[in-house]
């Protein structure tokens, strides 16, 4: 029976092929969030047309939404000839900024050297258009199926997924008895099985000073001094700090199982982006955005914690030195375990596809598995798709067609594991 359905997969390449190509041409840049509506009536209506209830949840109200940019989501739904689990498939069809560096169209879904390229194609377009195909051919080959076949195309991934798979979690879209097991074909390499994401915790860091002529900087306070000190500090203390923090998560690549911290930007004094001759002020604000990954072994309380401990020795230690901590956005990390039923059974065919183990990664960065654990509370939820992570967000971004093939044949034989149908 699996071998059936491998069969007509493979059948299907051209067709999995165009699908992705046409998924890659509508540009859904975010921000600001361009074709969103396109894209989801596209593939809504494509499974519409192959028995799905089709539904269009939008994200009012989440950030970004308006009338100009409607967070406008799918989700389509096809119930089988027998009761059983729920598999859910979700994607993100939403794509960053194009960059500059292209040697091919970043929308032209361009097809060479066995390689589909485009804005997408791997992040996560070719993923999407997978799991479409792996669907497709369960319901053409076993039209009685037991259980519940789901695919969601879901916005604003790239900005935080508030108005995708965060709202529609909200709306008990990925609650139990609803769904029971969920796949992201996200591009963690198509034979690996990821299990979660570390966590994350930004906050913007603002120094104070007083403002004076720039001649006579003595009568004043330079916030950039102060934040320089703060810099200092992170170089001389905390960097060193955070690299003795080492994780048993199987985060990939390996430089990210440890703890992190990027310095996202700086501002200070002058405005950026002001023409003219700049005027002799010292500046008397500054403000720094940080980015803090962080390990299952932390916790939110103690990574914020270093932090305030740090600008607390500053204000002890220096003259003049104030500041403030605001916190932007934090996300705990998380790790479904490697028994959960939906892990076993992407593995198990992982191995079968491809004659080689799986192998079980942590995403260095969050995904919206984030939301379906945090909010859904369903912990049956990994990552798994075609294309090579490293090429996420670059310019010439591509997903090789054998990966598209291989990862729907994963994905259509462990729905089908999942649901209990017995037929592969």
């Amino acid at each position: 029976m699996r071998d059936a359905l491998f069969a007509r997969i493979e059948a299907k390449t051209a067709e999995l092929v165009e699908l992705t190509r046409d998924l890659i041409r509508i540009p859904t840049v975010n921000p600001p969030g361009d074709a969103y509506a396109d894209c989801a009536q596209f593939i809504g209506e494509r499974l519409r047309r192959r028995g799905f209830d089709v539904a269009y949840p939008r994200g009012e109200g989440t950030p970004g939404d308006s009338d100009r940019y409607p967070r406008t989501n799918v989700v389509a739904r096809r119930a089988g000839g027998r009761p059983g689990p729920c598999v859910h498939f979700n994607g993100h069809i939403d794509v960053v900024e194009v960059g500059d560096g292209w040697t091919t169209p970043p929308f032209g879904g361009e097809v060479k050297d066995g390689k589909v390229f485009g804005r997408g194609a791997c992040d996560m377009k070719g993923g999407i258009a997978a799991s479409i195909i792996a669907v497709e051919a369960i319901c053409e080959e076993f039209p009685e199926f037991a259980g519940v076949l789901e695919i969601s195309g879901t916005v604003d991934e790239e900005s935080g997924g508030y108005g995708g798979v965060a709202h529609l979690a909200r709306q008990g879209f990925f609650t139990r008895p609803r769904v029971d097991h969920v796949i992201i074909p996200e591009p963690l390499n198509v034979d690996r099985v990821c299990l979660g994401h570390r966590g994350v915790w930004w906050a913007e860091i603002e120094t104070y000073g007083r403002i004076a002529h720039g001649s006579m900087p003595f009568l004043g306070d330079s916030a950039i001094r102060h934040m320089a000190a703060v810099l200092e500090k992170f170089e001389r203390e905390f960097y060193p700090y955070l690299a003795t923090k080492r994780t048993t998560m199987p985060v990939a690549p390996d430089g990210a199982r440890q703890s992190t911290m990027n310095i996202n930007s700086i501002h200070g004094g002058l405005a950026e982006g002001f023409e003219g001759w700049p005027s002799a002020v010292v500046a008397d604000s500054c403000r720094m955005v940080i980015d803090r990954r962080y390990l299952i072994e932390e916790s939110y309380e103690e990574v914020r914690g270093e932090i305030v401990n740090l600008l607390e020795a500053l204000r002890r230690e220096r003259p003049g030195f104030r500041y403030d901590l605001r916190e932007l956005w934090t996300v705990p990390p998380t790790m479904t375990d490697r028994n959960a039923a939906v892990v076993r059974a992407v593995a198990a065919e992982i191995e079968r596809v491809l004659s080689r183990p799986a192998e079980f990664v942590i995403s260095p960065g969050t995904y919206d598995h984030k939301h379906i654990v945090r909010i859904a509370g369903l912990k049956e939820c990994i990552a798994y798709g075609p294309g090579i992570l490293d090429l996420a967000h670059q310019p010439d971004e591509y997903v090789a067609i054998e990966d598209l093939v291989a990862s729907a044949k994963v994905m259509a034989a462990s729905a089908l594991a999942l649901m209990g149908s017995g037929q592969a």
